[in-house]
């Protein structure tokens, strides 16, 4: 039996009757009214029983390769048999690239892909899987339209080991009202596809296009990002090229992970040594004032970083302190830990700090090396090519140890440096094939290197 009630379409408020302005969110005129179908009380035949969790199988899912490495590491290591996963960014960063580029992989392993877009004729699809694939394979059915009842028809016919949803904002079902992009229609047509996917007999894989909204969030109620097993977010900002894909949920991996591609006429193509990419190789006797290297995690994998430092005259009474990679009060900290217990001043000087490829400095295993990238620029003086920092620096300019110390330094030794500087280490931490100076304070390092 149907009764009527009304949806705020803009936080998903539901209500028995109409509002002017929704009580929850505040908007005005945001309510529409929808259909529902009303349930009976009682137990029905649909419902499943509960289960011992001892007799439930703990076999682990299965898991598809995709073709590419740096995708695979961000889902856990492949893709899940039936996960459902969302993947969001902004317009041009190539979300229905990569998709498509992993589609067809999975389909020229033998898996059925059904490619369902709401945005993009066949024309356009074809035209760009022309462009990135050198061949498409024969298992890839595609589907141009917004009806979710004729996505899960085709879903049924072609039986369909792989579903793609470009995007879900723009499908709708007929049983309701709503317009498209409401969370009435996003909220049902995405458990549309989760009671697919979940199904014991034949478990699909589903990937739903997410679009964001102005404040670079997910559009749409925060239901749908509980709703599924993995949510994916493309940034693009740094630089043209590279693409930086990472994991704000991951129900079978970690949400850490990151993975590097870099977007070209072909497609996405992984970055599988990123310490090569975010470092500039020099030569001994070629190294330049201002550059250090140091090494940060992201997930589970170290990666060495360049950082670059340029500091000039200021003729202004407030010198100017300008990062791309640090939050402007991290950068201030940094330049104040150096001139109270590092000696050297900054107060009429203009600071200049990026990292080469432009990633973003998140953690303090990073700072040791930013320290020595200033104070290399400010004296002249390079830092020889075969040394590398790890390690963070207080307030009192005693430098600390961080999380994954073994990892680091085996990294440093895979890339070839020769020498780091560190805090003190326990047994444990250290490895042979590298020197390793451990040193106290942050003026040590400095006498070491600069003086």
């Amino acid at each position: 039996m149907k009764h009527k009630a009304y949806c705020c379409t803009s936080c998903g408020y539901k209500s028995a009757g109409y509002f002017s302005k929704c009580p929850n969110c505040g908007e005005w005129n945001t309510f529409e009214e929808v259909s529902e179908e009303k349930k009976s009380g009682g137990r029905t035949a649909a419902h499943r029983t509960a289960r011992r969790l001892k007799d439930v199988s703990g076999e682990s899912k299965r898991r598809l390769k995709s073709g590419m490495e740096e995708f695979d590491r961000v889902m856990g290591g492949g893709i899940v048999e039936d996960g459902v996963s969302i993947l969001a960014a902004k317009p041009g960063a190539g979300k229905s690239t990569i998709l498509f580029q992993i589609a067809n992989a999975l389909a020229e392993e033998g898996h059925r892909v059904l490619y369902a877009s709401g945005e993009e004729s066949e024309s356009q699809i074809k035209m760009r899987a022309e462009r990135i694939a050198p061949s498409i394979a024969e298992n890839i059915w595609i589907y141009s339209g917004t009806s979710m009842d004729d996505v899960c028809h085709w879903i049924e016919d072609v039986d369909a080991d792989i579903i793609i949803l470009d995007s879900i904002q723009t499908f709708t079902l007929e049983e309701f009202p709503a317009r498209a992009g409401t969370p009435t229609q996003t909220m049902e047509c995405a458990n549309r596809l989760v009671d697919m996917a979940k199904n014991t007999k034949k478990p699909k894989a589903v990937f739903i296009v997410g679009q964001l909204t102005k404040q670079d969030s997910l559009a749409g109620v925060r239901a749908l990002e509980h709703l599924v097993d993995t949510v994916l977010f493309i940034d693009h900002e740094m630089q043209d090229e590279l693409r930086i894909l990472q994991a704000t949920k991951n129900r079978f991996g970690s949400t850490g992970e990151m993975g590097f591609f870099k977007m070209t006429e072909a497609g996405m193509v992984s970055i599988d040594n990123p310490s090569a990419h975010f470092m500039t190789e020099r030569a001994a006797g070629r190294e330049v004032p201002g550059s250090a290297m140091c090494i940060v995690r992201e997930g589970t994998r170290s990666m060495i970083v360049e950082v670059e430092s340029l500091v000039s005259k200021s003729f202004t009474p407030y010198p100017q302190r300008i990062s791309e990679c640090l939050r402007r009060e991290q950068l201030g900290v940094l330049l104040s830990i150096l001139e109270e217990r590092g000696g050297i001043g900054l107060y009429d000087k203009n600071v200049v700090v990026k990292t080469t490829g432009n990633l973003r400095l998140k953690e303090g295993a990073a700072n040791l090396g930013t320290l020595l990238s200033i104070a290399s620029a400010v004296a002249n003086r390079p830092i020889p090519a075969n040394v590398l920092f790890i390690g963070d620096v207080g307030l009192t300019g005693e430098l600390k140890q961080v999380p994954a110390m073994t990892s680091r330094i085996k990294e440093a030794v895979r890339m070839g440096f020769e020498t780091i500087y560190t805090p003190p280490l326990t047994a444990d931490q250290k490895i042979e094939g590298i020197t390793l100076r451990e040193r106290r304070l942050l003026s040590d390092v400095i006498k070491d290197l600069l003086k």
